[in-house]
Protein backbone atom coordinates (compact mmCIF):
# COMPACT_ATOMS: atom_id res chain seq x y z
CA UNK A 1 0.00 0.00 0.00
CA UNK A 2 2.80 2.24 0.66
CA UNK A 3 3.76 1.83 -2.97
CA UNK A 4 0.32 3.28 -3.70
CA UNK A 5 0.71 7.09 -2.31
CA UNK A 6 3.33 7.33 -5.19
CA UNK A 7 1.94 5.33 -7.97
CA UNK A 8 -1.26 4.31 -9.36
CA UNK A 9 -0.17 1.13 -11.26
CA UNK A 10 -0.48 -2.07 -9.37
CA UNK A 11 -1.36 -5.73 -9.91
CA UNK A 12 -1.55 -6.20 -5.87
CA UNK A 13 -5.55 -6.30 -5.38
CA UNK A 14 -3.93 -6.76 -1.56
CA UNK A 15 -2.76 -2.94 -1.51
CA UNK A 16 -6.06 -2.00 -3.01
CA UNK A 17 -7.80 -3.34 -0.37
CA UNK A 18 -5.87 -1.65 2.54
CA UNK A 19 -6.05 1.28 1.11
CA UNK A 20 -10.00 0.94 1.25
CA UNK A 21 -10.48 -0.50 4.62
CA UNK A 22 -7.86 1.84 6.63
CA UNK A 23 -7.09 5.10 4.25
CA UNK A 24 -10.85 5.77 3.43
CA UNK A 25 -9.87 5.39 -0.59
CA UNK A 26 -13.07 6.16 -2.01
CA UNK A 27 -12.15 5.10 -5.48
CA UNK A 28 -9.84 1.87 -6.33
CA UNK A 29 -5.86 2.88 -5.33
CA UNK A 30 -4.53 1.34 -8.27
CA UNK A 31 -5.11 -0.50 -11.26
CA UNK A 32 -2.97 -2.66 -13.70
CA UNK A 33 -3.39 -3.30 -18.26
CA UNK A 34 -3.66 -6.45 -20.11
CA UNK A 35 0.09 -8.25 -19.36
CA UNK A 36 0.87 -11.85 -20.24
CA UNK A 37 3.08 -14.03 -18.10
CA UNK A 38 5.39 -17.03 -18.87
CA UNK A 39 2.71 -19.81 -18.24
CA UNK A 40 0.14 -17.58 -21.21
CA UNK A 41 3.35 -17.60 -23.69
CA UNK A 42 5.15 -21.33 -23.25
CA UNK A 43 1.40 -23.45 -22.80
CA UNK A 44 1.16 -22.87 -26.46
CA UNK A 45 4.61 -24.36 -26.56
CA UNK A 46 7.77 -23.04 -28.15
CA UNK A 47 6.69 -24.10 -31.85
CA UNK A 48 3.73 -21.91 -31.43
CA UNK A 49 5.17 -18.93 -29.36
CA UNK A 50 3.74 -16.46 -32.69
CA UNK A 51 0.85 -17.32 -32.05
CA UNK A 52 0.93 -16.81 -28.34
CA UNK A 53 1.28 -12.67 -29.13
CA UNK A 54 -0.56 -12.85 -32.01
CA UNK A 55 -3.51 -13.77 -29.88
CA UNK A 56 -2.80 -11.77 -27.60
CA UNK A 57 -2.78 -8.34 -29.44
CA UNK A 58 -5.74 -9.88 -30.94
CA UNK A 59 -7.58 -10.14 -28.39
CA UNK A 60 -7.05 -6.69 -27.47
CA UNK A 61 -6.39 -4.17 -30.60
CA UNK A 62 -6.88 -1.27 -28.59
CA UNK A 63 -5.03 0.27 -25.13
CA UNK A 64 -1.98 -0.27 -23.46
CA UNK A 65 -0.80 -4.05 -23.24
CA UNK A 66 2.36 -5.57 -22.23
CA UNK A 67 3.89 -8.63 -23.17
CA UNK A 68 6.43 -11.03 -22.15
CA UNK A 69 8.90 -11.87 -24.63
CA UNK A 70 11.86 -13.27 -23.31
CA UNK A 71 10.40 -16.74 -22.43
CA UNK A 72 12.45 -17.99 -24.90
CA UNK A 73 14.85 -16.00 -26.65
CA UNK A 74 13.85 -12.01 -26.47
CA UNK A 75 15.94 -11.15 -29.38
CA UNK A 76 14.33 -13.48 -31.65
CA UNK A 77 10.91 -11.81 -30.67
CA UNK A 78 11.84 -8.23 -31.34
CA UNK A 79 13.77 -8.51 -34.71
CA UNK A 80 11.23 -11.48 -36.22
CA UNK A 81 8.39 -12.28 -34.18
CA UNK A 82 7.63 -8.35 -33.18
CA UNK A 83 9.75 -7.00 -35.69
CA UNK A 84 8.32 -8.51 -38.87
CA UNK A 85 6.03 -10.88 -38.63
CA UNK A 86 3.39 -8.74 -36.17
CA UNK A 87 4.50 -5.35 -37.05
CA UNK A 88 2.08 -4.79 -38.98
CA UNK A 89 -0.74 -5.74 -36.71
CA UNK A 90 0.98 -3.63 -34.12
CA UNK A 91 1.57 -0.78 -36.40
CA UNK A 92 -2.46 -1.02 -36.75
CA UNK A 93 -3.21 -1.02 -33.02
CA UNK A 94 -5.27 2.11 -31.30
CA UNK A 95 -2.62 1.78 -28.46
CA UNK A 96 0.96 0.74 -26.98
CA UNK A 97 2.51 -2.77 -27.33
CA UNK A 98 5.24 -2.59 -24.35
CA UNK A 99 7.78 -5.49 -24.80
CA UNK A 100 8.80 -6.93 -21.83
CA UNK A 101 12.28 -8.64 -21.04
CA UNK A 102 12.48 -10.57 -17.69
CA UNK A 103 15.94 -12.02 -17.62
CA UNK A 104 19.60 -11.53 -18.36
CA UNK A 105 21.86 -8.68 -17.45
CA UNK A 106 19.44 -5.52 -18.39
CA UNK A 107 21.93 -2.61 -19.70
CA UNK A 108 23.04 -5.64 -21.91
CA UNK A 109 19.82 -6.72 -23.03
CA UNK A 110 18.02 -3.36 -23.44
CA UNK A 111 20.70 -2.03 -25.53
CA UNK A 112 19.78 -4.65 -27.80
CA UNK A 113 16.63 -4.46 -27.60
CA UNK A 114 16.12 -0.61 -28.49
CA UNK A 115 18.28 -0.48 -31.50
CA UNK A 116 16.36 -3.85 -32.81
CA UNK A 117 12.82 -2.00 -31.93
CA UNK A 118 14.13 1.30 -33.75
CA UNK A 119 15.51 -0.46 -36.87
CA UNK A 120 12.23 -2.35 -37.38
CA UNK A 121 9.55 -0.02 -36.04
CA UNK A 122 11.09 3.86 -36.71
CA UNK A 123 10.63 6.77 -34.22
CA UNK A 124 11.91 10.23 -34.23
CA UNK A 125 14.56 12.23 -32.71
CA UNK A 126 13.41 13.97 -30.05
CA UNK A 127 13.89 18.35 -29.18
CA UNK A 128 16.81 17.22 -26.67
CA UNK A 129 18.65 15.27 -29.71
CA UNK A 130 17.01 11.46 -28.50
CA UNK A 131 15.65 8.65 -30.02
CA UNK A 132 12.24 7.91 -29.46
CA UNK A 133 10.34 4.81 -31.03
CA UNK A 134 7.38 4.67 -32.85
CA UNK A 135 4.09 5.91 -30.15
CA UNK A 136 2.57 1.96 -30.83
CA UNK A 137 5.89 0.49 -29.02
CA UNK A 138 7.40 0.69 -25.86
CA UNK A 139 10.00 -1.42 -23.27
CA UNK A 140 9.53 -2.73 -19.86
CA UNK A 141 12.09 -3.95 -17.38
CA UNK A 142 10.75 -5.80 -14.63
CA UNK A 143 13.66 -8.11 -13.65
CA UNK A 144 16.57 -6.84 -11.05
CA UNK A 145 15.13 -3.44 -10.37
CA UNK A 146 16.62 -1.57 -7.97
CA UNK A 147 17.72 2.04 -7.29
CA UNK A 148 21.18 1.10 -8.91
CA UNK A 149 19.94 -0.44 -11.59
CA UNK A 150 17.87 1.94 -12.54
CA UNK A 151 20.63 4.57 -12.66
CA UNK A 152 23.16 2.35 -14.66
CA UNK A 153 19.84 1.42 -17.17
CA UNK A 154 19.52 5.00 -17.46
CA UNK A 155 22.75 5.89 -18.16
CA UNK A 156 23.48 3.55 -21.10
CA UNK A 157 20.13 4.63 -22.91
CA UNK A 158 21.39 8.11 -22.64
CA UNK A 159 24.97 6.82 -23.73
CA UNK A 160 23.78 5.35 -26.87
CA UNK A 161 21.40 8.04 -27.40
CA UNK A 162 17.93 6.80 -26.78
CA UNK A 163 15.06 9.35 -25.07
CA UNK A 164 13.96 7.47 -21.25
CA UNK A 165 10.56 8.33 -22.57
CA UNK A 166 11.36 4.71 -24.61
CA UNK A 167 11.14 2.71 -20.76
CA UNK A 168 9.08 2.11 -18.06
CA UNK A 169 10.34 0.28 -15.38
CA UNK A 170 8.18 -2.74 -12.83
CA UNK A 171 9.39 -3.77 -9.27
CA UNK A 172 7.73 -6.35 -7.89
CA UNK A 173 9.21 -8.30 -5.31
CA UNK A 174 11.93 -5.57 -4.90
CA UNK A 175 9.26 -3.41 -3.47
CA UNK A 176 9.13 -5.84 -0.39
CA UNK A 177 12.54 -7.64 -0.55
CA UNK A 178 15.08 -5.23 -1.65
CA UNK A 179 14.14 -2.65 0.57
CA UNK A 180 13.92 -2.39 3.59
CA UNK A 181 15.11 0.00 7.15
CA UNK A 182 18.74 -0.43 6.05
CA UNK A 183 18.53 1.07 2.84
CA UNK A 184 17.88 4.61 4.57
CA UNK A 185 19.28 4.04 7.76
CA UNK A 186 16.28 4.32 8.75
CA UNK A 187 15.34 2.81 12.39
CA UNK A 188 13.65 4.00 15.46
CA UNK A 189 15.59 3.68 18.72
CA UNK A 190 15.16 4.91 22.36
CA UNK A 191 16.34 8.15 23.15
CA UNK A 192 14.84 9.11 26.18
CA UNK A 193 13.56 7.99 29.44
CA UNK A 194 11.57 8.63 32.86
CA UNK A 195 13.29 6.63 36.03
CA UNK A 196 11.15 7.54 39.27
CA UNK A 197 13.34 8.72 41.73
CA UNK A 198 16.13 10.03 39.37
CA UNK A 199 13.92 11.56 36.96
CA UNK A 200 14.98 12.12 33.00
CA UNK A 201 17.53 11.09 31.51
CA UNK A 202 18.64 10.89 27.51
CA UNK A 203 19.92 7.33 26.27
CA UNK A 204 22.10 6.46 22.66
CA UNK A 205 23.58 3.30 21.70
CA UNK A 206 27.19 3.80 20.24
CA UNK A 207 28.44 0.51 19.36
CA UNK A 208 32.43 0.48 18.78
CA UNK A 209 32.26 -1.57 15.59
CA UNK A 210 29.76 0.35 13.71
CA UNK A 211 29.19 4.31 14.56
CA UNK A 212 26.99 4.84 11.89
CA UNK A 213 24.28 2.46 14.19
CA UNK A 214 24.78 5.60 16.91
CA UNK A 215 21.68 7.42 17.35
CA UNK A 216 20.72 10.72 18.91
CA UNK A 217 20.34 10.72 22.08
CA UNK A 218 17.36 12.99 24.03
CA UNK A 219 14.33 14.60 23.41
CA UNK A 220 13.92 15.13 19.93
CA UNK A 221 11.55 17.53 17.33
CA UNK A 222 11.72 17.66 13.73
CA UNK A 223 11.95 21.39 12.80
CA UNK A 224 11.55 23.13 9.52
CA UNK A 225 13.63 26.35 9.18
CA UNK A 226 12.54 29.40 6.83
CA UNK A 227 14.46 27.76 3.85
CA UNK A 228 12.39 25.00 3.76
CA UNK A 229 15.08 22.57 4.70
CA UNK A 230 14.35 19.94 7.78
CA UNK A 231 16.70 19.66 10.71
CA UNK A 232 16.45 18.38 14.08
CA UNK A 233 16.82 19.75 17.22
CA UNK A 234 17.42 17.91 20.50
CA UNK A 235 16.71 18.42 24.22
CA UNK A 236 20.66 18.37 24.86
CA UNK A 237 22.20 20.17 22.24
CA UNK A 238 19.21 22.67 21.12
CA UNK A 239 17.58 23.68 24.79
CA UNK A 240 16.25 26.93 23.83
CA UNK A 241 15.40 26.40 20.11
CA UNK A 242 13.93 22.91 21.39
CA UNK A 243 11.35 24.39 24.09
CA UNK A 244 10.19 26.89 20.93
CA UNK A 245 10.22 24.94 17.92
CA UNK A 246 7.01 23.45 16.49
CA UNK A 247 7.44 19.72 15.75
CA UNK A 248 6.61 18.60 11.96
CA UNK A 249 6.14 14.92 13.73
CA UNK A 250 2.94 14.63 15.07
CA UNK A 251 1.04 11.74 17.33
CA UNK A 252 -0.83 9.06 14.91
CA UNK A 253 -1.08 6.16 17.44
CA UNK A 254 -0.93 6.76 21.60
CA UNK A 255 -1.78 3.87 23.78
CA UNK A 256 -3.87 1.69 21.50
CA UNK A 257 -5.68 4.86 20.17
CA UNK A 258 -6.00 6.37 16.99
CA UNK A 259 -5.45 9.84 16.93
CA UNK A 260 -5.32 11.41 13.72
CA UNK A 261 -6.72 9.60 10.68
CA UNK A 262 -5.56 10.22 7.10
CA UNK A 263 -7.29 9.45 3.70
CA UNK A 264 -5.07 7.98 1.22
CA UNK A 265 -5.64 10.69 -1.14
CA UNK A 266 -4.39 13.22 1.88
CA UNK A 267 -1.17 11.39 1.94
CA UNK A 268 -0.80 11.52 -1.82
CA UNK A 269 -1.44 15.16 -2.08
CA UNK A 270 1.82 15.21 0.21
CA UNK A 271 3.77 13.29 -1.56
CA UNK A 272 2.90 14.60 -4.62
CA UNK A 273 6.30 16.82 -5.07
CA UNK A 274 7.05 18.96 -7.78
CA UNK A 275 10.42 17.41 -9.49
CA UNK A 276 10.93 20.35 -12.30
Amino acid sequence: CAHLTSFYGTDTISGCILAENYYLAKKIAGNSIPATEHSTIVSWGREKECDAYENFIDAYPSGVIACVSDSYNIFNACERIWGQILRDKVMARDGILVIRSDSGDPVEVLEHMLNILYEKFGGHVNEKGFKVLDKHVRIIQGDGVDMKSIKDILDLIERIGFSADNLVFGSGGGLLQKFNRDTMKFAIKCSYVEIDGIGGRAVAKDPIHDPGKRNKPGRLKLVKDSSGSYRTLSSIDHCKDYEEAEDQLVTVFENGKLLREYSLETIRAICDINID
